[in-house]
């Protein structure tokens, strides 16, 4: 018997139901990313006057690449950090400084990144800066990483003080010779803020807020930023200069997963 070959029609039926097929499959139908509460808001459409580096955008960090989870350089934070952050950059300006977020809202999924980086003994490409004098394998049973994180809970922030007029911080360029965090600040990398003693996220006691070795302007600069900071609830960590939590936050238990993206926040 002689076969036929299929109609036109047929041929289109076909082709129509591949793609309700393909349609159907679980890439097709994966979920959307979550959003963010309603408590959490972008800190620029609360104060756009302070001055955002959100670090972990870009490789100049000391993970070394742009960290999971942080899609654009946008800080994000529960509405009441942003307000108290907003209190103090209004006390701030009057003083001749501004504010300098770092790091804002931290997703669980860049959390995760920083732990596999941790566990990868063999990846030291920024040592040089961020930890040149702690042995890598020392990261966690130090403290310096953990498999969870305050910032992940949306009101804790990382952050420094610029003077007035600030100046912008030239790009960081991968590749480029890396100085110590706790050199001289002219040697360290230029990032427009002021002398804290050490640069952002150096993993070194002399870190500590108040470490006894830091004196002087560096040792002032830093009860600056932690007392307009500290009379506006903000607490400081006192082995990170440059870290602060607002209390009460609201959401104490609660370790959020969604990206750092304006699209996190749109309509909030």
């Amino acid at each position: 018997m002689t076969r036929l070959a299929p109609s036109p029609r047929a041929l289109a039926i076909a082709a129509v139901t591949l793609l309700a097929v393909t349609a159907a499959s679980p890439t097709a139908q994966a979920k959307p990313e979550p959003k963010a509460p309603g408590e959490f808001v972008s800190l620029r459409s609360v104060d756009p006057s302070i001055i955002q580096e959100m670090r972990y955008t870009t490789a100049h960090n000391f993970v070394g690449v742009p960290v999971d989870g942080y899609r654009q350089p946008v800080c994000i934070l529960t509405r009441p950090a942003a307000k108290a952050l907003h209190e103090a950059q209004t006390k701030l300006l009057r003083r001749g400084y501004s504010l300098k977020v770092y790091d804002c809202y931290r997703p669980q999924r860049a959390v995760d990144h920083f732990v596999r980086w941790a566990k990868d003994l063999d990846d030291e490409a920024m040592k040089a800066e961020f930890y040149p004098s702690v042995d890598k394998s020392r990261l966690f049973a130090d403290g310096y990483i953990a498999e969870k994180s305050g910032h992940s809970r949306g009101s804790t922030v990382d952050l420094t003080l610029v003077k007035l007029p600030a100046k912008a911080t030239r790009p960081y360029v991968p590749g480029e010779p890396l100085a110590p965090c706790y050199a001289p600040k002219t040697e360290r990398f230029p990032d427009s803020s002021v002398d804290m003693g050490t640069g952002y996220d150096c993993f070194d006691t002399l870190s500590h807020t108040e470490d006894p070795r830091v004196q002087g302007v560096q040792r002032a600069n830093r009860q600056l930023l932690k007392g307009v900071l500290g009379a506006l609830g903000f607490a400081n960590l006192a082995e990170e200069w440059w870290h602060f939590t607002y209390k009460p936050e609201p959401f104490p238990d609660t370790y959020f997963d969604f990206p750092v993206a304006r699209r996190s926040v749109a309509g909030h």
